[in-house]
């Protein structure tokens, strides 16, 4: 595992919601990239063994649909997003869930859209909060901090080669796709990813009906991925601020997308 001396990094652009918080990085983003797209690879496999991926065409075209449209507006963010190897499927699971690893890999579980009959709105509003939690980096920044502090299962300074780059896989996959983001994190990707689904000609006020979808689901709680955030309401309200502050965004790229919903 290679792992550098502390930096202070500015990941992305602010964009018009104004993100301008500088992270601290104590892996490289090389190596997060990798273990990601090894981890995502292993997802892959063993969902399409079980064939469990994209077994919904219908579903796999949306999904994929969408999410080259918030492709399309991630240079917003990052310029070199544009050079990333994006991947998008769908995994049959009922699991309430969706991720974006880092370097463009992104995985939505056909739970999430049938059990809250996601609109293609709302679904813009998952996807782009999981890509906006790839451009920030959130993963790396976390496994950072994680090393930082000498958790268990971060000690790989030690260890080289390919085995060094499983373990990290390992733990990227569990952040990812298990452990919540830090309040912070969950900000910033509400943000952006409701930036990003405005610009690509999706309606950002559809992130607060996402949430509140998603609170009557989870019993007035927000599933484990989405639990960081101390007040659900206030949640609510922020995206709606967010939402009104975006909406000239979102009219201007229906004027250049007249078919976008």
């Amino acid at each position: 595992m290679l792992v550098s001396a502390c930096q202070t990094v500015q990941t992305t652009q602010p964009g018009t919601v104004g993100i301008t918080r500088q992270q601290s990085m104590a892996v490289s983003a090389q190596e997060i990239d990798a273990a990601s797209a090894q981890a995502y690879t292993k997802l892959v496999q063993e969902a399409s063994r079980k064939q469990q991926l994209n077994r919904d065409a219908a579903m796999a075209t949306r999904v994929q649909g969408i999410a080259r449209k918030l492709i399309a507006q991630t240079p917003v963010f990052r310029p070199d997003a544009r050079s990333w190897r994006w991947e998008v499927n769908v995994f049959q699971s009922e699991e309430i869930n969706a991720f974006c690893m880092a370097g463009g890999k992104i995985g939505v579980y056909a739970g999430i859209i049938n059990q809250l009959q996601l609109t293609d709105n709302e679904l813009a509003a998952v996807m782009g909060h999981e890509i906006a939690h790839a451009l920030r980096e959130h993963v790396r920044e976390q496994v950072s901090l994680q090393y930082a502090a000498q958790l268990p299962g971060i000690l790989l300074a030690v260890t080289t080669g390919s085995r060094a780059l499983g373990q990290l896989g390992d733990i990227v996959s569990d952040v990812t796709l298990s452990l919540p983001h830090s309040r912070e994190a969950e900000v910033e990707a509400d943000q952006m990813g409701v930036e990003l689904a405005a610009r690509a000609g999706y309606d950002p006020r559809a992130a607060t009906t996402l949430w509140q979808k998603m609170m009557r689901t989870g019993g007035g709680r927000p599933p484990e991925f989405l639990s960081t955030h101390p007040n659900p309401e206030a949640r609510v309200q922020d995206l709606a601020r967010t939402a009104e502050l975006l909406m000239p965004l979102y009219r201007q790229s229906l004027l250049r997308q007249p078919s976008a919903q």
